[in-house]
């Protein structure tokens, strides 16, 4: 992860998640992550998808106003994009791992800025796929921040982040392919 807001968020996500699949919502304490509260978020899945229930001040900033009951899919006006990002928003809730993305946010006047987004599942009332914690920040924050507004974000490289003292799935086992193989000896 690239962001102190990433890095800070993941870290007290996984120390409160202990050996759960997640720690529900009711835990968060947002002093705890004071230092990344501008960029942090936290979805609610209800029956029209995915919304804002809460958003920093310059996560706000960066798309020209509050994202409360906002859809999170709406970030995401070119479709290619938008389904890359449920999938892995999905994942995330069905597998209880975070993911982290690389994205390019680019405003109406052309400027852009490299941006980072991370999601995590919670629990809400003992339900999974209810909840998810994130944090959306600047790489390098764009001196346009607060003036501009994104309009375009365009997905660079996704990943997923298994918890600490979570086994990973194993690997798929590769295929053999032929390979070159000296024998000493040869001709005597």
């Amino acid at each position: 992860m690239k962001t102190m807001s990433t890095q800070t968020v993941f870290a007290y996500w996984d120390s409160l998640r202990g050996s759960r699949s997640a720690p529900e919502r009711g835990e968060i304490e947002p002093g705890a992550v004071r230092h990344a509260l501008l960029d942090t978020f936290i979805l609610e899945n209800g029956p029209s998808g995915l919304t804002f229930r809460l958003a920093g001040t310059r996560l706000c900033a960066l798309f020209g106003g509050e994202l409360r009951d906002r859809a999170f899919a709406s970030l995401w006006p070119e479709p290619v994009s938008r389904v890359e990002i449920m999938r892995m928003v999905d994942a995330v809730m069905d597998e209880s791992a975070g993911a982290v993305t690389g994205l390019r946010a680019s405003t109406a006047a052309g400027t852009s800025a490299d941006l980072e987004l991370l999601v995590l599942p919670l629990r809400h009332g003992g339900k999974t796929h209810a909840r998810v914690l994130g944090a959306l920040s600047p790489v390098i924050p764009p001196d346009w921040l607060g003036q501009e507004a994104v309009v375009s974000i365009e997905v660079r490289s996704m990943r997923i982040i298994w918890p600490s003292g979570r086994p990973r799935p194993a690997a798929a086992p590769e295929e053999r392919r032929a390979r070159f193989t000296l024998l000493h000896g040869g001709r005597s």
